[in-house]
């Protein structure tokens, strides 16, 4: 007993000592064990050392990225490219053929979230019902991929709003769908990676997708088809024959899947459970319960802001290839132009989920992105030289998806259980936070200049550093409370943690 006390006085001395941010870690370090003797280990690894224990991780998160990350990667990389082929086509006459104004285009741009946007929380709400979400995923690239293909066929304005409205229901199983379906089997420490590593894929796709409009549209006037209408056919066919292929090839659920044997399933479902509570192997929340729950959680709708504000600076995107041109350079280069903002994109993403998985970093990350934005964005609103306009050009993909990556690992890691509740939260803020994508179309106008919307995004991105660092209080004030006594640990459960997550050992990280 009187061990046992001198070790008890040693840390509350060690914790006194420390500042806030050491004080998480510390909580966090000394937590691990608690959470093990928390969460009963399944007989089929209880008698496996540690050493045993690890080389069965890495032999399984292996087997893991091997598997599932190429197929979400390429499907990620379809989806961005199906929904954001219309860009390109602007520079290749489709306004022309279709007799459409600056205004109508905009509006072609964004009637695309009017599927888009309602249809993605009740989705990823089924999912968490679904047996199945890998083939769920899977059969709904194979739909859109033909939807994409139809648009080829549109003959006048109207048939293209019809065919983005369907375009947009299909595609909202996506995205949000493999958020959610990547943090049921990845650990807070190997998540933001795999959001990076698709993210990565996405800017990789939008790069070589300049370089494959650019092939299409050379094909312009073969067997009398248009070249915009040729790139709708190529990228849905492809789309519909990787859905098919990848049908056949994802694992669903860790607890379930083919991919791993008996031992790893139970392994896997065991090691997220010890993170953040029961998972989706044990867990019994009521769908419509926990879609109440995400409704009524704060941090959840500040997230759902936050998100707003990253998909208007994101906007850009929807308009690269018109803000491109403005530099001079004929189709041909205006297209290949696009792809380097993208390359460097994906360099930064690696780099900054690397450091926020290896020192449990978010919040700073966030900053020293936006810091960039505001550059990228004063620099392109104050002048139209080739020079000077290229280089805000080139950190405007990185400067806006940098922090939507961090955004969906901390709505992942911060709102972790009941995982319906986080499968409905990633869905509101990438559905609600995505209405910013219509209203933002109609920014982009009086080229070359676009003052009204560089203007915009530059008030957008500092509205977001205002409101990040706010919720970044708010989350160090709860850890401390977690901390502390059993009266300020009840305090805090009031901020949605569970009773079993404070056995845990469980806090905000990253902020």
């Amino acid at each position: 007993m009187a061990a046992n006390d001198k070790a008890s006085d040693n840390d509350a001395t060690r914790i006194a000592s420390v500042g806030d941010d050491d004080m998480v870690k510390y909580d966090l370090e000394h937590s691990e064990q608690t959470a093990e003797d928390a969460v009963e280990k399944p007989e089929s690894i209880r008698d496996m050392s540690a050493e045993e224990i690890r080389k069965l991780e890495i032999k399984m998160v292996r087997k893991m990225d091997l598997v599932i990350m190429p197929i979400m990667g390429i499907l990620y990389i379809l989806n961005y490219v199906d929904r954001s082929a219309l860009a390109a086509t602007k520079v290749y006459g489709i306004m022309e053929d279709l007799g459409m104004s600056t205004t109508d285009f905009a509006t072609v741009i964004s009637i695309l979230f009017v599927g888009y946007i309602p249809f993605q929380i009740p989705s990823n709400l089924l999912m968490t019902k679904i047996p199945r979400p890998g083939l769920y995923i899977c059969s709904a690239a194979v739909v859109w991929g033909c939807v994409s293909a139809a648009t080829a066929a549109v003959k006048s304005y109207q048939g293209l709003l019809a065919i983005r409205v369907f375009l947009g229901v299909t595609e909202a199983v996506f995205f949000p769908g493999v958020i959610y379906f990547l943090s049921a089997w990845y650990t807070r420490n190997e998540l933001g990676k795999r959001l990076a590593a698709l993210f990565m894929f996405q800017m990789v796709g939008s790069a070589f997708g300049g370089f494959i409009a650019a092939a299409c549209l050379t094909l312009d006037g073969r067997y009398g088809i248009s070249g915009w209408r040729w790139l709708f056919i190529v990228e849905g066919s492809v789309t519909v024959g990787c859905g098919l292929l990848f049908a056949l090839l994802m694992p669903e659920y860790p607890h379930n899947a083919r991919l791993l044997t008996p031992v790893e399933r139970d392994f896997a479902v065991w090691r997220l459970e010890v993170e953040a509570g029961a998972g989706e192997a044990h867990e019994d929340t009521s769908t419509l319960g926990s879609f109440k729950l995400a409704m009524l959680d704060g941090k959840i709708w500040t997230m759902v802001l936050c998100m707003g504000f990253l998909q208007a600076m994101g906007s850009s995107v929807n308009f690269f290839p018109s803000i491109v041109e403005t530099l001079g350079f004929n189709r041909i280069n205006t297209m290949l132009l696009t792809a380097p903002p993208y390359i460097l994109a994906a360099i930064v993403f690696y780099g900054i989920s690397y450091l926020s998985d290896r020192k449990n970093m978010i919040y700073p990350i966030i900053v020293g992105c936006l810091a960039f934005a505001i550059l990228a964005y004063s620099v392109a609103l104050g002048t139209i030289k080739m020079g000077p306009r290229y280089f805000a050009m080139m950190l405007m993909p990185s400067v806006c998806t940098g922090p939507q990556i961090m955004i969906y690992k901390t709505m992942n890691v911060h709102m972790a259980r009941p995982y319906p509740k986080r499968a409905a939260g990633v869905a509101m803020i990438n559905a609600i936070g995505g209405l910013s994508n219509v209203w933002a179309s109609y920014l982009y106008f009086s080229a070359p200049h676009y003052s009204a919307a560089f203007g915009t995004l530059l008030g957008c991105t500092i509205a977001f550093f205002i409101t990040i660092t706010g919720y970044s209080i708010y989350v160090r004030r709860i850890n401390k409370l977690l901390s502390g006594t059993p009266e300020e640990q009840r305090r805090a459960m009031k901020s949605g943690v569970t009773q079993q997550q404070i056995d845990l050992g469980w806090r905000y990280i990253g902020y």
